[in-house]
């Protein structure tokens, strides 16, 4: 079966074709918006051929379990939750919509982030709220980057040699969004993001975890309106706001690598909340297997792994540099270590077309 995978972001379109559980294509194009993307994905099908089916990446599905078929009727309610995810939720709705429009005759699957958190312990799920705002379940911890986690843990079992319902992982998605997972039995048992994706680690451009109390404080002066504040929580925080660059990690990193002393703390702070966030992941697990990394920062600065990795001495982690040195999925901790370190590529476009597949297969009547 071929598979169309869409993952719209906040600037790109990243699309790829997957054959059989194999990739015979992948792209990303520059789009923010539904003219581009639109481009983005003519231009996939024009040179790669009609797929069998198209898979959308959605960051929020809400209490959705897993994926479901695109119409306009779930694309209204997806809608909805654009404001607990304004990077990406309005897009991928843009994107699912356009691709109904070019091509009504295929089925069209999105699939969600949220789905993997969605059994979550309630000790995991809930915020210490008045039952008044919290009895419908609506204002509770959701969990994020799903898609890459569900990845991570087969893959991760693979390397392992186990089952992938075996190891406990902790899986650390690095990307311009950050968020650390605790993983038991294939299934996430807590995670950094809550509500929205603000919350947890440290980002490019969002703040992640800060004390509401002094939010509170900052909407109290006057200075900023409730617009203001979500904008400078999702744009104009983490590394960005606090280097005045675009937050990207590359342009921090060289930035501390001049002596910039902005950039130097940046990444002070930023190493130090990760592993905040990893150490009290850890503690959702009965025992740590491996300590997994992934997303662009982790695949492409595996330095910095080696950084956060040296100060989680306390939880048996260390690496190893000329393993940290190397490319692709890899074991990057010394031979006989506690917990094994890994670092893999996120393959969000193998787990969109699994997931695909297997909705499509469970519709299928037999003959």
């Amino acid at each position: 079966m071929r598979i169309l995978t869409l993952n719209p972001g906040s600037s790109t379109m990243k699309a790829a074709l997957i054959e059989d559980g194999v990739t015979r294509h992948a792209e990303t194009w520059a789009a923010a918006d539904a003219v581009a993307d639109e481009s983005a994905v003519h231009d996939a099908i024009g040179r790669w051929g009609r797929p069998d089916a198209v898979a959308v990446r959605f960051v929020h599905g809400g209490s959705r379990p897993g994926p479901v078929f695109a119409d306009e009727e779930v694309l209204r309610a997806l809608d909805r939750l654009g404001s607990l995810a304004p990077l990406h939720q309005p897009l991928s709705v843009d994107v699912t919509r356009l691709v109904l429009a070019s091509l009504p005759d295929l089925p069209v699957v999105a699939c969600f982030d949220t789905s993997f958190h969605n059994g979550l312990p309630e000790a995991a799920k809930r915020y210490a709220l008045p039952r008044a705002w919290t009895r419908q379940n609506r204002l509770r911890r959701y969990g994020f980057h799903g898609l890459s986690c569900g990845y991570t843990a087969r893959r991760a079992a693979e390397l392992l040699g186990v089952d992938e319902t075996e190891p406990r992982l902790v899986c650390c998605h690095l990307g311009s969004g950050v968020s650390v997972t605790a993983i038991r039995g294939g299934a996430s048992v807590d995670t950094s993001m809550g509500f929205t994706p603000i919350e947890g680690a440290v980002m490019a451009t969002r703040s992640g975890s800060v004390d509401p109390g002094l939010l509170l404080y900052v909407l109290g002066t006057g200075e900023v309106d409730l617009d203001g504040m979500v904008d400078a929580l999702y744009h104009r925080s983490g590394l960005a706001g606090m280097t005045g660059t675009s937050g990207d990690m590359r342009e921090v990193l060289a930035a501390r690598a001049a002596g910039d002393e902005a950039a130097r703390t940046a990444i002070g702070v930023y190493a130090h909340r990760l592993r905040r966030e990893i150490g009290a992941a850890a503690m959702s697990l009965d025992r740590l297997d491996a300590l997994v990394f992934t997303g662009g920062v982790a695949e492409h600065q595996p330095e910095l792994v080696g950084e956060v990795a040296e100060g989680l001495g306390v939880l048996g982690v260390r690496t190893a540099p000329d393993r940290l040195a190397g490319r692709g999925d890899r074991l990057v901790s010394p031979r006989g270590a506690p917990v094994a370190v890994l670092v893999l590529t996120a393959r969000e476009d193998l787990e969109l077309a699994r997931q695909a597949e297997r909705l499509l297969a469970s519709c299928r009547t037999p003959t």
